[in-house]
């Protein structure tokens, strides 16, 4: 129980600091939060919700969930799952996901699966009147995203805790940035979450993955360098670059 309660208290406050520090949500705002069906989106959805009742500020939630056409129902078993836990929901069916692992595409599903995707969602949160898209991507998420681009993209670069897209009138938020992975599973877990599978083939065996896997191995021998890493991306000292 004690972990339990030490999971909760913390990803709050880690997730408040953030929303704080970065001004990500703002009085009269309606948030668009984007639930793939685990543990990370979902995990975000419930603390978003219970947010508005400790917060001064007033704001919307809506739940929206891009099916990717591959067959396992995860829009119908999502659904079912916003209306019992009454959040307000839009379901999308796509074929995203079987026009990103075709033949023509074979070397990157996983990229063009996300570009498309977010297409979807910047054209739904258009729709609603959404200001802001809540994604549940969180401190390994952001590493390995810098590693990513390094090894495969050729650059030095990560995701960010706030966005702005269209001028502003779109702004991606990432209100777990600060929170580890592991705390996340935590909370899922004493908060009995469910996941929901939405079928995808390359799951378990994306660059991603490799990358989740060689990052543990470092972690295992100090426990020193992810906080080293994610600190490192804050203190970019450019002039050594060449």
């Amino acid at each position: 129980m004690i972990q339990v309660s030490y999971a909760s208290k913390e990803i709050r406050r880690l997730m408040g600091r953030a929303i704080h520090q970065k001004e990500m949500i703002r009085d009269g705002d309606h948030v668009l939060v984007a639930v793939s069906g685990g543990k990370d989106s979902l995990s975000l959805l419930q603390l978003l919700s219970e947010r508005l009742k400790r917060v001064p500020i007033d704001y919307r939630i809506t739940a929206l969930h891009v099916d990717p056409g591959f067959g396992a129902g995860s829009g119908g078993a999502l659904e079912d799952y916003f209306k019992e836990n009454d959040f307000s929901y839009r379901i999308v069916y796509s074929n995203i996901g079987p026009r990103a692992h075709s033949s023509e595409n074979r070397e990157n599903p996983c990229f063009l699966c996300s570009r498309l995707r977010r297409r979807i969602l910047f054209e739904t949160a258009g729709e609603l009147g959404c200001s802001r898209i809540a994604m549940g991507h969180h401190k390994d998420d952001l590493i390995e995203t810098f590693f990513l681009n390094l090894f495969y993209g050729a650059s030095l670069s990560t995701m960010l805790p706030v966005q702005d897209f269209f001028e502003g009138r779109i702004t991606l938020i990432r209100p777990f940035f600060m929170v580890e992975e592991g705390l996340i599973s935590r909370y899922a877990q004493s908060m009995n979450l469910p996941e929901f599978d939405v079928g995808c083939p390359s799951a378990g065996s994306s660059k991603r993955e490799e990358m989740k896997k060689m990052l543990s191995s470092f972690y295992r021998r100090n426990k020193k360098i992810k906080g080293n890493i994610f600190h490192a991306l804050h203190n970019v000292r450019s002039e050594y670059l060449p």
